[in-house]
């Protein structure tokens, strides 16, 4: 057997309709089509693939082990996607890979997974050489 992709990720949720705005509106996932099962959820794409299956409950189950630490995705558009975090009022933080033209943005959606949005390429080496601009600007840094 070889794994060729990642085909989603389930997340079991008590608001549903919380849980589908937020991957819709803040991170750019279409809510779509989903197959008729006899339990509430939600199916959010990421081109043609269903990437985020949502499973609306009304008591969180025992079962599931919980241990996923975040779910990653790739992503364009930094500045438009710190302006329209700022907007929603989500707490998020930034890094830099060391040695890679990678900018990370961590934030947790309103169950509390931890969702990483990595940048690539040109985009982030503008981000850091502004970042170098205003530092150098600062009161204090000469």
């Amino acid at each position: 057997m070889t794994v060729t992709a990642l085909n989603h990720v389930n997340i079991v949720t008590g608001d549903l309709e919380a849980t589908r705005t937020f991957y819709a509106d803040v991170v750019g996932l279409i809510d779509g089509d989903r197959p008729s099962f006899e339990f509430p959820g939600a199916w959010l794409y990421c081109g043609d693939e269903a990437v985020i299956h949502l499973v609306g409950v009304d008591d969180r189950p025992d079962e599931g082990t919980g241990a996923i630490d975040h779910v990653a995705f790739e992503a364009r558009g930094i500045d438009d996607t710190i302006d329209l975090l700022k907007g929603h009022e989500v707490p998020f933080r930034v890094r830099d890979v060391p040695g890679r033209d990678i900018r990370q943005v961590f934030l947790r959606d309103p169950n509390g997974v931890k969702i990483e949005l990595n940048f690539r390429g040109a985009e982030v080496v503008a981000a850091r050489e502004a970042d170098s601009a205003l530092a150098a600007e600062a009161p204090g840094s000469g």
